[in-house]
């Protein structure tokens, strides 16, 4: 078992034909994704040769799900492109879209997750990693030979912290890693990731990174205390911000004392989550809980 992703999941790609795109349609492939497709208006008909793989290219979402049986689409479209991308995805009836662009404007994605969420279409995303079911399938730009298959859920804001935790657990193993993203608006939250884990029957136990701004670990933190019944460890990224400063992505803001770390970490422990000091610590947390 798995979250959102499987060894099922057949994926095409929006923007396979650019440099990014092909890129990781190739590092995809390599990791054993189900790829069946690429999007590109320009070169429908056409295909490109991945090391002997020939994947074809479709001019919309709608002509390739309905070729392949696609049901997840993964999104490498430039920001100015990115909501058009999205919404014919949705006006498609794709099940899972998830967006690896960084730099969409937030009241694009705000539009676009609004017709989405209108449409039951899952988003993950954007600015974030993708997500990732080791050994079953690969779904962005997660490195996939850093960890193997195993009963840990890891969900992240961090895309680079989302890689050295499944480094640090390699040998326990991950039944899915979803990095979020760490823009104000996002497709798929903490919360979201936090009850598909639960109802995993294959997850024994979660992680859950967060960083500074907004209140979305606050609101995880009291979703665990009422709902999650597994183990949690947490770990919360910018202890040492200066206040009112942007770090890293769009939503780590800081003002005042809301959206620190050390708040987001006291949510957190108040619910029963074990919150590490640095990555290495939360990872030994989890390590010694499913050692016991």
């Amino acid at each position: 078992m798995s979250i959102f992703i499987n060894k099922d999941s057949k994926v095409i790609v929006q923007g396979m034909t650019g440099s990014e795109g092909s890129k990781h349609t190739a590092r995809m492939l390599a990791s054993g994704t189900t790829i069946v497709g690429g999007v590109n208006p320009r070169k429908a008909g056409t295909s490109v040769d991945f090391d002997g793989t020939d994947i074809p290219v479709f001019g919309t979402v709608a002509d390739a799900m309905a070729e392949t049986g696609a049901d997840v689409t993964v999104l490498f479209v430039p920001p100015a492109f990115t909501k058009a991308a999205v919404i014919e995805a949705v006006d498609a009836g794709i099940g899972l879209a998830v967006i690896i662009t960084e730099g969409v404007p937030v009241a694009d994605t705000a539009e676009f997750y609004a017709y989405a969420k209108s449409k039951g279409v899952r988003l993950i995303g954007p600015n974030c990693p993708g997500l990732i079911t080791p050994g079953e399938s690969n779904v962005g730009i997660t490195p996939a030979n850093i960890t193997g298959a195993g009963r840990i859920g890891l969900v992240s804001k961090s895309g680079t912290l989302t890689y050295q935790m499944m480094f640090e657990l390699r040998d326990i193993g991950f039944s899915t890693a979803v990095g979020i993203g760490g823009d104000p608006v996002i497709g798929t939250t903490h919360i979201d990731c936090l009850e598909a884990f639960e109802n995993d029957p294959d997850t024994d136990a979660i992680v859950m990174i967060g960083e500074i701004g907004g209140d979305a670990e606050e609101r995880a933190a009291a979703y665990i205390k009422e709902h999650v019944t597994k183990p949690v460890v947490g770990y919360v990224a910018g202890f040492e911000a200066p206040e009112g400063k942007t770090m890293g992505h769009a939503g780590a803001i800081v003002s005042g004392s809301a959206g620190t770390a050390q708040a987001k970490k006291e949510a957190l422990e108040a619910a029963g989550v074990k919150v590490g000091k640095t990555p290495t610590e939360t990872a030994e947390l989890m390590r010694a809980l499913l050692t016991k």
